[in-house]
């Protein structure tokens, strides 16, 4: 590929073999990133170009990807993403994870667009690029360090406080299979085991340095830009952690969405409770919204403010979902999965299924080495935590994840497990929101909730909905509803979300799709539009498809547990549940929709070759 490049872009994408210890470097061209755009869809294109069929997740021949877009870095609210692909070790298809902070941006402003990771070293190594360029480094008296003291040591031994590090702790290189990889202590590439396959690579960490100036096609569109999202309302900014605990959980407690007891009540009268902990917001590279939480607790738990707090997603996963109020032991479980780099969500909903187990006769004190595994316990569930993350002990069992550990576990336990494709369902209720369980279901990297539709903003007038207008949703549907035409909405919001996944942007300042396309046009200067966004999102999803299909993976397994097809026990939703045949319709109609098979959901030759999907 010529290196003709667009501003937005350094045109470079580096790759490392592990195996050799070689560098290089590739050029990337203007239609290359046109096609593709960045993140999820860089890591798209690169899966399934370039793995064979049947590659071991855990194995040297799969590749790990670290993937920016080309908003990433930009001088805009929002752009300080990236994203982080691979072969998933909990699906053994296509996975990508996306994470804020610092870092992303710091790789681009270093000189490259995407960095990928082949091979496996024998002895543990770490990558260092510095302004365009990279040399890998000893990191043996590294490996088995946790987060915070991995960075300290590598900006003390490289003499540099502001250099970005994304790395490993003890649960990557346990290769436990929801592990994450963590950069700047508090930002996760959470789901799908990207940590994983970065311990199997003996890669603790890549750190990253990088003064290179970020070139705008039209400073000021984009800086117009910047000055409406500065109107914007901002996040209520907290100083209390029980006050911003109880809005987040509140809401959800009182319409059903907030899961309970492994997904099985609806009634969580405690709430959470017990923080009487000090919040400081903070926010991520070029943004001021401040929507990242810093807590410092000293009794009983002594919590490190340097990793955050935990978030929505967090506070349920190991609070509601495993029975635990205790807020303070919900922030110690948080540092600990941030520490240790293991995924919040899929620890609290495995520990979750584990408690249910164990109240169902299915795990015994004998199996849990004494530890009285009961929903409510906390102590229990941050100990949990730290056998997951070294994998002793019940924590052996536990960090292959729900579908894995069932399997061994059998006597029904197979009913108990929470998960997609084996990827472990996130804090949202799909039998409140029917086109998000659509999500789950289809998502071809399992359960995911960002990228999805969360059907309650859509039911009623509102900014989603009217985003949603230029998408052809023309009036609100019931949250409820799962026909023909919330499956036709789905797909296009769907479809924004993976475009704002692949430039890379944070869907949490909330621009619409036109200023999605707007933005791109002032970083680039292509004269795009929302119609050529999207083409990109359903090749990206495509392709992960057709990965995914390669793999052996197939529409038997877009499907969902069997819980969400029974009412909850009680609360508001314990009269209503999920029904099975209309996913299979929405399914089909969703297939036909993408251009695959309505049956199979197999992409028809048709579609791969409008797209320009070829192998």
């Amino acid at each position: 590929m010529a290196n003709q490049m667009s501003s937005g872009y350094n045109g470079k994408v580096l790759r490392v073999n592990l195996s050799d210890n070689s560098i290089s470097e590739e050029a990337i061209d203007e239609l290359f990133c046109r096609k593709y755009l960045g993140g999820a869809g860089f890591i798209s294109y690169f899966l399934w170009k370039e793995l064979k069929p049947g590659t071991d997740p855990l194995g040297p021949d799969n590749k790990l990807i670290f993937a920016a877009g080309p908003v990433t870095g930009a001088p805009l609210p929002g752009s300080g993403r990236h994203c982080v692909g691979a072969k998933s070790p909990l699906t053994g298809g296509y996975a990508k994870s996306e994470a804020g902070g610092f870092w992303g941006a710091e790789l681009k402003h270093a000189g490259f667009d995407a960095i990928i990771i082949e091979g496996k070293t024998e002895k543990p190594l770490y990558l260092w690029i510095q302004d365009g360029e990279a040399s890998l480094k000893d990191a043996s008296h590294l490996w088995g360090k946790n987060t915070k003291e991995t960075q300290e040591t590598i900006r003390d031994e490289l003499g540099d406080s502001l250099i970005r590090v994304t790395s490993i702790g003890p649960g990557g290189e346990n290769l436990v299979r929801f592990a994450c990889v963590m950069n700047d202590l508090k930002a996760a590439a959470g789901r799908g085991g990207m940590g994983a396959v970065m311990g199997s690579k003996a890669l603790k960490a890549i750190a990253v340095r990088g003064h290179k100036k970020f070139e705008v096609a039209d400073p000021e569109r984009l800086k117009e830009i910047r000055q409406w999202e500065s109107v914007l309302e901002r996040p209520m900014l907290y100083d209390d952690m029980d006050a911003w605990a109880r809005d987040r959980v509140g809401p959800g407690a009182a319409s059903g969405n907030l899961p309970v007891r492994n997904f099985l009540d609806g009634e969580f009268p405690e709430i959470l409770t017990g923080g009487e902990a000090k919040l400081k917001m903070e926010g991520c590279y070029a943004c001021p919204r401040r929507c990242r939480k810093v807590v410092k607790i000293d009794t009983p738990y002594s919590v490190d403010p340097a990793y955050g707090s935990p978030g929505y997603e967090a506070l349920a996963a190991m609070g509601s979902t495993c029975g635990v109020s205790n807020l303070k032991a919900i922030a110690k479980g948080s540092e600990l999965c941030n520490a240790y780099t293991i995924d919040c969500i899929s620890t609290g909903v495995t520990i979750a299924f584990a408690m249910e187990c164990f109240e169902n006769g299915l795990l015994t004190t004998k199996d849990t080495d004494g530890i009285e595994l009961r929903f409510g316990n906390a102590e229990a569930m941050l100990k949990i935590i730290e056998l997951i993350a070294r994998r002793e002990g019940i924590g052996d069992l536990l960090a292959e994840g729900t579908a894995r550990a069932a399997q061994k576990i059998g006597k029904g336990a197979e009913k108990l497990a929470m998960h997609v494709k084996g990827v472990e369902i996130p804090m949202h209720e799909p039998r409140l929101k029917a086109a998000l369980g659509l999500g789950y279901a289809v998502n071809p990297h399992g359960a995911d909730h960002q990228a999805n539709m969360q059907d309650t903003g859509y039911s009623k007038p509102g900014p989603a909905f009217d985003n949603a207008r230029l998408l052809g949703m023309l009036e609100p549907l019931p949250a409820d509803e799962l026909g023909p035409r919330k499956v036709a909405a789905f797909r296009n919001i769907h479809l924004c979300c993976i475009a704002e996944d692949s430039l890379v942007l944070c869907q949490f300042v909330p621009y619409g799709v036109q200023q999605i396309v707007d933005i791109l046009t002032a970083v680039t200067g292509w004269d795009t539009s929302i119609t050529e966004v999207l083409r990109v999102a359903e090749r990206t999803l495509t392709m992960a498809r057709a990965f995914n299909i390669q793999e052996g993976l197939s529409a038997a397994d877009d499907k969902l547990p069997d819980r969400f097809f029974q009412p909850k026990r009680n609360g508001v939703l314990s009269t209503k549940f999920y029904d099975r045949e209309q996913l299979e319709k929405a399914k089909s109609y969703y297939y036909t929709l993408m251009g695959w098979d309505a049956q199979t959901g197999i992409p028809t030759p048709e579609t791969l070759e409008a797209l320009s999907i070829d192998k």
